[in-house]
C-alpha cells in the first residue's frame, strides 16, 4: 500500500517545488509546530534525502507567550531526532510595535529566517502557507482596497522563499499529520480575536461559505492566482514605460516628461508614478494608493495646482510640462 493520500499530496508540492534546486543545496523549512508547518517538515525530510538534497529546520521563538523557549526546542527536537533533519535551529527574537503586533511578529520572523538562511547558505526556504492561508489574504488585501497587486496574495515563489501549499486546503495537512503519526501544536494566537486574520478564518470565512456555498476559499485562491499573472504583466509594462517617461532619475529627485505619461493607460501610469516615487525616496510601505492618485491629478486633471507632500519628505510638482518627485521643498 501506498502512502495516505494526504500525505501523498504534502510530499508531491514538496517534491515540485524543489524540483529546479540542484543535488547537494541545504532547503530549509521554516516550523511553528502547526499542521500546516509540521507537514511540510515531515514532507521535506521524506523528499529530500530521495532527491539528493540537505534539509534543515528553523523555528522562531516570538517570546511572546509563557513557555514559548520550550515550546521552540521541542520543534527543533521533533526536527532534529523524529524527522532527521540537520540543523534543526531555534531563532529567538524580539517583537517590536510598528505596524501592530502581527506585522511586528512577521518582520521579526522573516529577518531572522533571512539571516540563519545567508548564514546556513540555504538555497531555499519552505514555507508552510495553506489555500486558506491565501484566501485570507486575499480577503485582507480586498478589504483595504490596495488593487490587483494585494489582491493576487502570497507568491508561491519570493527570492529564496518557496510555499508549496497555496494549492493545498488545510485539511490536507492537518490529515498528514494524522497519518504520520505527528501532533500538531495548536497556537493559542490562532484563535484569538484581537487579531484580524483570526476573525476573517473564524467569522468571514464561514459566513461566506455558509452564504455562497462550498468552494470559496479554493475560488479565492484560485483569483489570486490570476491577479498575480496581471500584476505581473502590469508591472513589467510599466517598468519599460517608467524608462520611456524618466528624463533624469538620481537619489532623491526623479523628472518625468508629462506628455509621454499621458499617453498611459491609467493602471499603468499609476504604477509608474509609485515607481518614480519610491526612486525618488518615498517609503514603499507608508506610499499609499491616495498618494499615487494625488500625484496622477498633477498629469490628468492640471489646473495649476500645488505640489503634492509624499511621505519621506517628498513633494510632486508639475513644470513647463514636467513632472518633479523631488526632496521638500522643491526649488
Amino acid at each position: 500500500m501506498g502512502p495516505h493520500p494526504a500525505v501523498a499530496d504534502v510530499r508531491r508540492a514538496v517534491r515540485e517545488a524543489l524540483a529546479d534546486v540542484e543535488k547537494g543545496a541545504l532547503v530549509l523549512t521554516a516550523c511553528s509546530g502547526g499542521a500546516d508547518s509540521l507537514a511540510l517538515a515531515a514532507a521535506l525530510a521524506f523528499v529530500a534525502p530521495r532527491t539528493g538534497l540537505r534539509a534543515g529546520l528553523l523555528t522562531v521563538d516570538h517570546q511572546l507567550q509563557q513557555g514559548s523557549d520550550e515550546r521552540a526546542r521541542t520543534v527543533a527536537d521533533i526536527g532534529a531526532r523524529r524527522l532527521g533533519l540537520s540543523p534543526a535551529e531555534v531563532l529567538t527574537v524580539t517583537v517590536g510595535t510598528e505596524g501592530g503586533p502581527e506585522a511586528a511578529a512577521r518582520e521579526a520572523r522573516y529577518a531572522a529566517l533571512a539571516e540563519a538562511a545567508d548564514q546556513l547558505r540555504a538555497e531555499a526556504v519552505l514555507l508552510g502557507h495553506t489555500r486558506d492561508d491565501q484566501a485570507e489574504t486575499v480577503l485582507l488585501g480586498l478589504a483595504r482596497g490596495s488593487g490587483v497587486r494585494s489582491l493576487s496574495g502570497m507568491a508561491a515563489r519570493s527570492g529564496r522563499y518557496r510555499r508549496p501549499f497555496l494549492h493545498i486546503p488545510r485539511a490536507t495537512t492537518v490529515k498528514a499529520c494524522e497519518a504520520m503519526g505527528l501532533d500538531p501544536w495548536d497556537d493559542p494566537h490562532n484563535e484569538d480575536p484581537r487579531y484580524t486574520r483570526v476573525r476573517v478564518r473564524r467569522r468571514v470565512l464561514p459566513v461566506l461559505e455558509a452564504e455562497l456555498g462550498p468552494g470559496v476559499a479554493e475560488a479565492l485562491a484560485r483569483t489570486a492566482g490570476m491577479a498575480r499573472e496581471d500584476a505581473d504583466a502590469l508591472d513589467q509594462w510599466a517598468e519599460s514605460a517608467y524608462q520611456n517617461c524618466a528624463l533624469s532619475d538620481i537619489p532623491g529627485s526623479v523628472t518625468m516628461a508629462v506628455p509621454e505619461l499621458e499617453k498611459l493607460p491609467d493602471a499603468v501610469r499609476r504604477r509608474v508614478l509609485r515607481r518614480a516615487a519610491i526612486a525618488a525616496g518615498a517609503p514603499s510601505g507608508a506610499l499609499s494608493a491616495t498618494h499615487v492618485l494625488a500625484v496622477d491629478r498633477l498629469v490628468t486633471s492640471w489646473r495649476g495646482q500645488k505640489a503634492v507632500d509624499l511621505p519621506g519628505g517628498l513633494a510632486a510638482v508639475r513644470r513647463y510640462g514636467t513632472l518633479i518627485l523631488a526632496i521638500s521643498p522643491i526649488a
